[in-house]
């Protein structure tokens, strides 16, 4: 979750990680048990399981997995968990006892991952996660061993982050701003593993391209709410700071951030808001008043949902080997190519 100015032009399109491996065929790191079934006869059923499906992200992964599943003769059932660990559970024993065939899930909390693993795997159905990773061994997917990881569709955390940092890193130089009297925030949940590699790649590469620019952590709920509170309270602890740079896991993270910084009286001109989905950051965008959001890598929910559908779908109609990862690309936007980047602004 490092990119030329080429590859930046093929916004959207999907590209196969390196080093995928095709030993995760029963979706929890290993080829042991019930996964090598014989590919599925008939109509396939797919069950996916999405946290804060209310979202704007999830809901086009939502849209965008319903469409392909249409396209392929799928029945799908797509469920919005929100952010209830318990009901996450519930679910996916509710998707056992339908008979689904697989399941893609993006769960609220990674812990529940190995009790959602042995119970879909016990039932013999396939699983797959999408955007956050999932460990079958473990509460904690940094501390889990490759092996042990859920084949996950989504996309590289490190590379996102890394563009995220080095945007920030030219608006910063634009601005001329000084060390001395600049902050960055870098705002996320911080037990969310891809959010972690997000914001450790943008600053480092923030780092090698501006050093000496003192960055403040903010642990959030991952919500502009969660966010907003949190970093007004850190901008009233650091009230001599005069700009701010703020990045994080999430649209949500920034977006919060930025209006925190608003309501304390900074400027846009004070504050370098790099969001990371641009469907919050297109509204500062569409209003056409001066913003803090100065840019956003844009991620497409939609690929991400067909991407899920179709690869499970491969695995269980032909037996195909579901790869450790596979990464949907992203491209960066502002308030001048949002809306040519075919950024959704709900």
């Amino acid at each position: 979750m490092t990119r030329s100015t080429s590859r930046r032009a093929a916004a959207g399109s999907l590209v196969l990680a390196l080093g995928l491996t095709a030993a995760c065929s029963d979706g929890q790191g290993t080829t042991t048990g019930k996964a090598s079934a014989a590919p599925v006869n008939g109509k396939i059923s797919i069950t996916y399981l999405q946290k804060q499906g209310d979202q704007e992200y999830f809901i086009g992964e939502a849209a965008g997995a319903k469409a392909k599943a249409a396209e392929l003769g799928v029945d799908l059932k797509v469920v919005n968990l929100g952010s209830d660990a318990n009901r996450t559970v519930s679910e996916v024993q509710a998707a056992v006892a339908r008979k689904t065939n697989g399941v893609i899930i993006v769960v609220p909390d990674p812990a529940v991952g190995p009790q959602v693993v042995r119970t879909v795997r016990d039932a013999g159905i396939t699983l797959l996660t999408s955007d956050d990773q999932v460990c079958a061994t473990g509460p904690d997917p940094a501390a889990c061993a490759k092996a042990d990881l859920v084949p996950r569709i989504g996309f590289s955390g490190a590379q996102m982050g890394a563009e995220v940092g080095r945007r920030a890193a030219e608006e910063y130089t634009r601005a001329g701003w000084s060390a001395a009297d600049t902050r960055v925030l870098s705002a996320w949940k911080q037990d969310v593993t891809v959010c972690g590699d997000r914001v450790k790649a943008a600053k480092e590469a923030f780092d090698a391209a501006v050093p000496g620019v003192r960055t403040i952590d903010v642990a959030t709920d991952n919500t502009p709410t969660g966010a907003q509170d949190k970093v007004a309270a850190t901008v009233t602890a650091n009230a001599g700071v005069k700009h701010w740079v703020v990045w994080g896991c999430n649209d949500e993270n920034v977006h919060g951030g930025v209006t925190a910084l608003r309501n304390a009286g900074l400027g846009a001109d004070d504050v370098i808001g790099i969001g990371l989905g641009a469907y919050l950051a297109c509204k500062e965008w569409g209003s056409g008043k001066p913003t803090g959001m100065k840019a956003a890598l844009f991620i497409n929910g939609k690929e991400v949902g067909a991407l899920a559908v179709q690869t499970l779908y491969d695995k269980l109609k032909n037996g195909k080997d579901l790869p450790a990862e596979l990464f949907a690309r992203a491209t960066m936007v502002d308030a001048a190519t949002w809306q040519g980047a075919g950024v959704t602004c709900g």
